[in-house]
């Protein structure tokens, strides 16, 4: 049994996807699609940057999708490896609606705009440098929801990522997350502020939300190829109304990432795909559950390994 992942944001760098760009027609069909869809040069964004520009939120979502989507059209294509037997398709974030993509549950073309008005939607839905985020290392979740519950008459910090043993990420306004990193600091809890442009995943994101629910109940979703774990409940579903309503709410609810990766363990998976640009996930997994197989696709070389695979 395998499982296929698919990266969210901060997985994203300038030049991702050239290779498959330069060697593979379809892939450059993809692209211009893209960019038509859009009305904009995504494709440029990508390979020549400027990274700032690539990094904001409204135009990493899109473009990690196009090269996610990529990659997994090149492995279908181009390895005898069937990547379709798949028992589960996950994604971190903006990567569940990869996983919805390569599924067959929603179109390349509507996913690609999904994520384009996703990305502007989450981006704007507090005003600039106003709220931010921060992940903290080497700490259990149980810990850390301690400390936010302990000084909630402080400041008013949410849980948005449950990411892997030790990885918990936390969103708040910037106020209140610097007097959250001050209470970790004084506990020596090592943490790291992300250079993010709002604090995604928790109830500031409500006017995404409702932007979201409005878009998504206008598209039509089919019945996944694979089951989809979803990022609110981390378990699988192949219910299309069950998946649209909780993509709904996984914008302003946690990624339970190591959760569903334990689940999928669980249910007797023995392996992970990651597909897409970088290699985030496969390191979460790794601390999960080190003993697990991991096989990371990102690149032309990296397809030699699924052939051995086969």
């Amino acid at each position: 049994m395998f499982s296929v992942l698919f990266p969210g944001q901060g997985s994203q760098s300038v030049g991702m996807g050239k290779e498959l760009y330069d060697n593979f027609d379809y892939v450059k069909n993809f692209f211009d699609e893209a960019d038509d869809s859009l009305n904009l040069s995504l494709s440029k964004l990508i390979f020549e940057g400027p990274k700032e520009l690539l990094d904001q939120t409204e135009n990493t979502q899109p473009a990690i999708f196009l090269v996610s989507y990529s990659i997994f059209n090149v492995i279908k294509k181009e390895t005898p490896f069937d990547i379709n037997k798949a028992n589960f398709f996950a994604g971190h974030s903006l990567g569940e609606y990869s996983a919805l993509a390569c599924s067959d549950v929603i179109s390349f073309k509507e996913t690609i705009k999904l994520l384009k008005i996703r990305g502007s939607a989450m981006q704007n839905a507090v005003p600039k440098n106003e709220g931010g985020m921060v992940a903290v290392l080497g700490e259990e979740i149980k810990k850390v929801e301690e400390i936010i519950d302990k000084h909630n008459k402080e400041f008013v910090c949410y849980l948005a990522n449950d990411n892997s043993n030790g990885q918990v990420v936390i969103s708040g306004k910037i106020e209140d997350i610097n007097k959250f990193i001050i209470e970790l600091k004084k506990l020596n809890i090592k943490n790291i502020k992300l250079p993010v442009s709002a604090p995604f995943h928790c109830p500031l994101m409500n006017s995404a939300t409702n932007i979201m629910s409005k878009k998504l109940g206008e598209t039509k979703f089919s019945a996944p190829n694979n089951k989809i774990v979803s990022n609110v409940t981390a378990e699988p579903s192949d219910d299309p109304n069950r998946i649209k309503e909780l993509l709904i709410k996984q914008i302003e609810k946690p990624v339970r990432w190591r959760e569903s990766v334990i689940n999928m363990l669980k249910l007797g998976n023995k392996k992970f795909i990651e597909i897409g640009p970088g290699k985030v996930l496969s390191g979460l997994v790794k601390r999960i559950d080190r003993n697990v197989e991991l096989i990371q696709v990102n690149n032309i070389d990296d397809l030699e390994v699924l052939k051995i695979n086969d």
